[in-house]
């Protein structure tokens, strides 16, 4: 009697104490749930974009002064504008380095090419991020916010003129395109892009300085004959080919000057002056204008014959 009496005590204990197990089982199970939905919420709270870092030569990479590796760099962040420094690992110079800051935004990829020079002046670059549109697109389009370094740079769009940076491109049709800068004494910058229906590109580009480049200084009439003779064999220049088969001539060193005429390639002309890389010739007699240095080169001598400038309405 009394061996059962134990046995039916010790079956309560062993059953109490397998409730009170599963019982905490089910509560770490509840709580491990718990942490679990918290960090999956908070993670789909967090907005992140991608940045994408190639360089030439390879270079360690900092993010708000703090390492974070080296070229080719890409990684998931928090949105949000970043500070960026590149240091190249090849080239002990100080001046090997470049900084500058970068932006962020939910579910887009920002992307940064830096050729790191000697120096700033031989250092060229952009970077591109992508933003939502401010105001709403017409039909599936986008734009594009172009800035540069020096300012005043030529903006090109598929090889098409449009302004002067620091530009913003509006109505441009959704897909690829190929956007590129131009700035008399720099090298010209070429970048393909994407542009995303209801978005914005935002481009920013430094040029790095052309050390072949050299500002055509004009002697006056009135100068001795022998200082003229040592200046005279860069007086000319030649109309290049161009996509159009005409060069625009302005009435100002601009892009922002009037149209005045157009010139043939293959004409040649002397050189009256010369301004910010653009050279004023006289087209016709006692007519002068501006032609841009981009599409030119200088020569020694006139051609045996001028073409007589064409007028029209379309735009080089």
């Amino acid at each position: 009697m009394l061996h059962m009496t134990a046995l039916v005590a010790y079956n309560v204990v062993t059953y109490s104490m397998k409730r009170k197990l599963l019982f905490l089982l089910v509560l770490f199970g509840l709580f491990v749930l718990a942490v679990c939905g918290r960090y999956l919420y908070l993670k789909t709270q967090i907005k992140e974009g991608r940045l994408k870092i190639i360089s030439s030569p390879t270079a360690t990479v900092f993010l708000d002064e703090k390492q974070k590796g080296r070229t080719p760099f890409e990684r998931g962040l928090r949105e949000g504008e970043y500070l960026l420094k590149l240091v190249s690992e090849t080239t002990a110079s100080s001046s090997a380095q470049w900084s500058g800051k970068v932006l962020i935004n939910h579910n887009t990829l920002s992307v940064v090419d830096w050729q790191l020079g000697a120096d700033d002046l031989s250092t060229s670059g952009v970077s591109l991020s992508v933003s939502k549109m401010k105001t709403k697109a017409t039909g599936d389009t986008g734009e594009i916010k172009v800035d540069t370094d020096p300012s005043g740079s030529i903006v090109y769009l598929d090889n098409e003129e449009h302004g002067i940076a620091p530009l913003i491109l509006s109505d441009v049709s959704a897909g690829d395109h190929e956007l590129s800068v131009f700035n008399p004494g720099f090298f010209r910058r070429t970048q393909k892009i994407q542009v995303e229906h209801s978005y914005r590109v935002n481009a920013e580009f430094k040029l790095a300085m052309d050390p072949t480049y050299r500002k055509v200084d004009i002697t006056p009439d009135e100068e001795s004959p022998a200082t003229e003779s040592a200046t005279i064999e860069k007086n000319y220049i030649k109309i290049n080919e161009t996509q159009t088969g005409w060069l625009r001539v302005r009435d100002k060193p601009s892009t922002g000057g009037l149209e005045v005429a157009k010139v043939d390639p293959g004409s040649t002309y002397k050189i009256l002056t010369e301004e910010n890389g653009w050279y004023q010739i006289e087209y016709e007699k006692g007519k002068k204008g501006w032609v841009s240095g981009e599409y030119v080169t200088k020569t020694e001598s006139a051609s045996t014959t001028t073409p007589v400038p064409q007028t029209a309405d379309e735009s080089t």
